[in-house]
């Protein structure tokens, strides 16, 4: 656990627009719109509540938990055929020692320049957690990005349901409070949703943000040589997703549900029997 990762500006930033957006949405939006005391409005309040909370717990988490570190005592197998994800044709374990800690890593470790250490299955440093996105915390990430999308979407529904409710003639600060909290929430719903479809994407092929642009690189390389480049941690879609998220689908959404969890040191390949 890393308390010393709230300290930090963009942690506290999080917390305080999660503060804001939770009150505009619970005690204006709705209670403009049906207000709180019916049971319509206690009803999406309870919901968003809980979205709210749902947020929190997998922020709390992902700034919490250590991403994976690599153990100083860690030595590659020698005897082992190791697939680097930077450079495809080089199979010596020379080639994954990390040039900053001078110790070995293995695959799909990288070091992170404002962490100073190498990461497992590092996906990228988020600062808006203050700590790496990687191999232990990817999940509860993921399940973030998830909730807060719906909650921002959810947000966005009643707000315009809520707009089309009130009479805004003579109302100029009301309206221009509901224009720019419109503009505001819909910036966050396009943003998270983007950011969300990206990490889909990512799961379904088993890749990380790294290792997608490393392989941009990889795929011209091998595209000169006359080949056809393939991610080498591909191992199909729904096996791509049961290893990040879990072989159990009841668990697919409890960002702490991370029993699947191996040391991370190795990771099955499209090449594996």
């Amino acid at each position: 656990m890393k308390c010393k990762n709230f300290v930090s500006i963009p942690v506290f930033s999080v917390l305080l627009l999660v503060g804001i957006v939770y009150c505009i949405t619970v005690f204006i939006f709705i209670e403009d719109w049906v207000g709180l005391h019916s049971s319509t409005g206690t009803l999406n309040a309870s919901i968003f509540t809980i979205l709210g909370c749902l947020c929190l717990f997998c922020f709390f988490v992902c700034v919490l938990t250590d991403p994976g570190h690599v153990p100083s005592s860690y030595v590659p197998d020698v005897e082992e055929t190791l697939l680097s994800d930077q450079e495809p044709h080089i199979k010596s374990s020379e080639s994954r020692k990390c040039d900053k800690c001078c110790n070995y890593k293995p695959p799909r470790a990288h070091h992170c320049r404002v962490c100073r250490r190498c990461v497992l299955r590092m996906d990228h440093h988020c600062l808006w957690i203050n700590n790496c996105v990687g191999y232990r915390n990817y999940k509860a990430f993921f399940i973030l990005v998830l909730n807060a999308t719906v909650a921002t979407l959810y947000s966005s529904v009643i707000l315009i349901i809520c707009s089309f409710q009130l009479n805004f003639k003579g109302k100029l600060p009301l309206k221009l409070f509901y224009v720019l909290s419109g503009v505001m929430m819909f910036s966050l719903s396009i943003a998270l949703g983007t950011f969300l479809g990206w990490h889909f994407y990512l799961i379904t092929q088993n890749m990380t943000t790294i290792e997608y642009y490393e392989g941009i690189r990889a795929a011209w390389l091998v595209k000169k040589s006359g080949q056809n480049y393939r991610h080498p941690f591909n191992i199909g879609v729904y096996k791509n997703i049961t290893l990040v998220l879990g072989p159990n689908m009841l668990k697919w959404l409890c960002p702490t549900a991370c029993d699947h969890l191996k040391d991370g040191m190795s990771f099955p390949t499209s090449h594996d029997g």
